[in-house]
């Protein structure tokens, strides 16, 4: 077999286009060639190549034998083999850069919203061929391309004789023509969108008509013309849908906590309503203590593993002990009563009812084919898991440093943990079984809700525990010397601290980021769209020191420090000593402290000199202050402690992790005595620095670092890319998302506009999701009532009503403030569920406040909310989902 491969790109002296052919499991590359450096050409000769093969491959432009570029690898190019008497192909190909709508080749859009069934192409015995490849991806579900022009073999123009077309690989098209009839000659054509059912008129790709020249051909040859794209009429794609964590979800049967067989329930209720999106929180194992504090889902244990508590009991087989059966029948009925999720009595009472019926169906289960081929896939994740699970519980704790011995994963023992017979096998063989079931009930969620044409959307955190599997596994990819969180924002004004460790970056990327690609390709088994929790991590991630509490003594890393040269260049005379080391006085401690003074002086301070104090060593830190007053919650306690920690805090400058000769300007320092305590003539010139450092120094620097990172987990998976860009944005950050097509987050009381004081809706762009709330934030309804002077602004510029604000927030309120969101330019406008239900007086809680998730800045808080009305209540309220759905249907999604 002849392939002739013929592509036009423009390259500069010293590039070479390469050919990546897809061959037995492997690229194999092949130089092409070229006479002026824009047309070039590859033969070859496949003697053992099969009529009706598929060849996958991609063009690249090498420089010097290395990789300068490549095509965009989500979609390459695809030919199937299927004329029956072909001998030599000639192929015409265009250069694939990843284009503006690439949204719509992501398994949200080809999998879920356009849902089509795809075909293996016709066998053809046509002497000789024309094959016609087109990409069209504004084609919606039940529709077909279809081509027609001025010659017989495409119908003469007669939309009743317009040759169908098969899509061959996801939004590309593509027709076997006969060319006898017409080769060597000019052929006006079009392309043309048919509804399957022809209920709906055709429609006509834009533009003029294309032509379609047909050289002189040999017999047995096939001409391959890949043409550019085809467009159509159609408006951008706008859906709708619903916020909700799994763990939220009732149900009549559920276990007093959400799980899988709710959220088939949910994706019922979203598909019923119009919408098209269903949006969770984090679903991956968080079990550290087995107490409340593991509620926490952003702080998983494994990226892989999925949490036990989310396994739907009603989709196993029933315990034969009826005893057993009738208690945890009784137990069921308890839980699911409660308001609010009972995390460690839901946790106990599954875990315990899993280890009966591990004792009863455990041996049938896992000898099973389905079973084998689930542990052949997710070994490589699944064996440390399971032994970590049984060293946690076996030690009594998760922190792998205590533990005796396997204080890291050794893979030497994975052969006797997966060898059935072993006794190490029998030690962990429950946590296999628990990951079957979980996997095998999510996936099956994941395959109803595509069905339904709807796009579950997951959520992957920025950070992982301390003391989780992937640190005791990995953890070459780990700094354990600093934490992850975020600077100060309108979540918390002393920073988040999340106690993650953060990443070493020049590890990861040193093997393209392998780490986050399987990260990445596991979670596209269960989902479809999904959200990159605090994007800028990507960028810099704030990191702050171990010995904190607070996040005010973080710096961005990586990020560009500043010399004592650069410092002074701004008219700043820098003391070190002075602006490094927390600057204690008299009338600061009369300011934190008042009638304590005297107290604090005497049991956590030294006198320096005059009237400047010294922490003592034994309180110089957050964590050592934090260690003294555990246990201690009387106010005058809490007072003493939390003015320590802002003792600690005060500096104007931080020292750079690794280069000591460095200094980073301390954040939001401006709101700090020591700058209060500094001169005017000095607070200008700082002010001038600290500007420069945070919002326009490091962002050329910040743009390299996400550039080695980003692309990579962008183009691991089909998923439709969504991102979490709050918070203190770089300018760089959108450079790269528009870049990489990455859907932005917008929040209309948090506007990325420092000049306003709410986002314009109609200014919210396509590639976006809007959304009013998140996990994070007050609800709608707790958030009108904070602050009355800001809800009516709100009210009378925003929702152009007159008067006074009404409060608590009426229904019509809420509808009309979830309408103008659904109307919004944004490609999805998802909504909270308690959003949602603040639109109906008669089915919305009563008390707004418990419908909180989190507060961001407790890092302790228990997440525990759940619906007040299960879901099987909020169907049969045909009142409020005709409402629901009016409101999708009459905003256009």
């Amino acid at each position: 077999m002849k392939l002739n491969f013929n592509i036009e790109y423009h390259t500069v002296y010293g590039e070479q286009l390469v050919l990546n052919l897809q061959e037995n499991g492997k690229v194999v590359q092949y130089r092409m060639g070229t006479t002026d450096g824009l047309h070039w050409t590859c033969h070859l000769n496949k003697q053992r190549l099969a009529k009706g093969a598929v060849l996958n491959y991609f063009y690249s432009v090498d420089c010097d034998g290395n990789e300068q570029r490549h095509e965009w690898l989500t979609e390459p190019h695809r030919l199937e083999m299927n004329a029956e008497k072909a001998t030599n192909y000639n192929i015409y190909d265009r250069w694939t850069s990843m284009p503006e709508d690439a949204y719509l080749y992501s398994s949200a859009f080809t999998d879920c919203v356009n849902r089509r069934e795809r075909h293996e192409l016709k066998k053809t015995e046509y002497s000789k061929t024309v094959k016609i490849k087109v990409r069209a991806p504004q084609l919606r579900a039940g529709e077909t391309l279809a081509v027609v022009g001025g010659c017989e073999s495409l119908g003469l123009w007669d939309l009743s004789k317009a040759v169908k077309m098969e899509e061959q690989n996801y939004n590309e098209w593509v027709v076997d023509v006969d060319a006898a009839p017409f080769f060597d000659q000019k052929v006006d054509m079009k392309f043309v969108v048919i509804n399957d059912n022809w209920e709906v008129a055709p429609i006509w790709e834009t533009g003029d008509n294309r032509t379609l020249e047909v050289p002189g051909m040999l017999a047995n040859e096939v001409v391959v013309y890949e043409l550019d794209q085809a467009f159509f009429p159609f408006p951008n794609r706008r859906l709708a849908g619903t916020l909700v964590p799994v763990f939220s979800l009732r149900s009549e049967g559920s276990f007093g906590v959400g799980d899988f067989g709710d959220l088939k329930m949910m994706i019922d209720y979203v598909h019923s309503t119009g919408q098209r999106v269903l949006q969770v929180l984090p679903i991956n194992d968080s079990t550290v203590t087995h107490t409340w504090t593991d509620s926490y889902p952003y702080s998983c244990i494994s990226i892989f593993a999925l949490h036990p508590q989310y396994v739907d009991l009603r989709q196993l087989p029933a315990l034969k002990d009826k005893e057993a059966a009738e208690r945890f029948a009784k137990l069921q009925k308890e839980l699911n009563a409660l308001s609010q999720i009972d995390y460690e009595a839901v946790n106990n009472s599954k875990t315990e009812y899993l280890r009966l019926l591990f004792a009863q169906e455990g041996k049938k289960m896992m000898a099973g084919e389905e079973y084998k081929a689930f542990f052949a896939e997710t070994q490589e994740w699944l064996v440390p898991y399971a032994q970590y699970c049984y060293l946690r519980d076996l030690n009594g704790t998760a922190d792998f440093s205590q533990w005796p011995d396997h204080n890291q994963w050794d893979e030497s023992e994975r052969k006797a943990l997966s060898n059935s017979r072993t006794k190490a096998y029998k030690n962990v063989e429950f946590y296999y079984f628990v990951q079957f079931i979980l996997n095998t009930q999510m996936h099956s969620a994941h395959e109803y809700a595509s069905h339904k044409h709807i796009i579950l959307k997951g959520d992957i955190p920025i950070g992982v525990n301390r003391h989780g599997c992937d640190v005791w596994m990995e953890p070459k990819y780990f700094h354990m010397n600093g934490q992850a969180g975020a600077p100060p924002d309108d979540f918390s004004v002393d920073g988040q601290n999340w106690g993650f460790p953060t990443y070493n970056w020049d590890e990861m990327v040193a093997d393209n980021c392998q780490w986050w690609v399987r990260r990445f390709r596991n979670m596209q088994k269960f989902f479809d769209a999904y959200r990159i929790d605090h994007v800028l991590g990507f960028f810099r991630i704030w990191e702050i020191p171990i010995e904190s509490v607070h996040g005010l003594l973080g710096q961005f890393s990586p990020s560009l420090g500043m010399s004592v040269e650069e410092i002074e260049s701004y008219g700043l005379h820098f003391q070190e000593e002075h602006f490094t080391k927390p600057f204690i006085t008299e009338w600061m401690l009369d300011r934190i402290f008042g009638g304590m003074k005297d107290m604090v002086k005497k049991e956590f301070l030294n006198v320096a000199h005059d009237d400047v104090y010294d922490i003592k060593p034994e309180f110089d830190t957050q964590r050592k202050i934090e260690a003294y007053f555990a246990g201690q919650t009387t106010p005058e306690a809490v007072l003493i402690r939390d003015g320590l920690y802002s003792l600690v805090s005060n500096v104007l400058f931080l020292r750079d992790k690794k280069d000591e000769n460095k200094f980073h300007p301390r954040i939001t320092a401006q709101l700090s005595l020591i700058y209060e305590s500094l001169w005017d003539c000095d607070k200008d010139p700082f002010n001038n620095l600290y500007n420069d450092y945070y919002y326009r120094r490091n962002n050329q620097f910040w743009y390299r670092e996400a550039a080695k990172k980003l692309p990579k987990l962008v183009q691991a998976t089909r998923m439709l890319v969504c991102a979490e860009d709050l918070g203190m944005v770089p300018d760089c950050v959108p450079w790269i998302m528009d870049e990489q097509k990455i859907l932005s987050l917008e929040i209309q009381s948090m506007p990325k506009d420092p000049k306003v004081r709410f986002g314009y809706l109609s200014r919210n762009p396509y590639r976006s999701v809007a959304t009013i709330t998140t996990h994070d934030m007050s609800t709608l309804r707790q958030w009108w009532d904070e602050d009355y002077e800001r809800t009516q602004d709100y009210f009378n510029n925003m929702l152009h009503n007159q008067g006074e604000a009404p409060h608590p927030m009426p229904g019509w309120v809420a509808k009309d403030v979830v309408a103008q969101h659904l109307s919004c330019p944004s490609m999805l406008a998802v909504i909270s569920i308690q959003d949602w239900l603040a639109i109906d007086e008669d089915i919305r809680l009563a008390d707004a406040d418990a419908e909180r998730i989190n507060i961001p800045a407790n890092p302790k808080h228990y997440w525990r909310y759940r619906m007040h009305i299960s879901l099987e209540d909020l169907m049969k309220n045909e009142a409020f989902c005709g409402k629901v759905r009016a409101m999708v249907s009459e905003a256009g999604r």
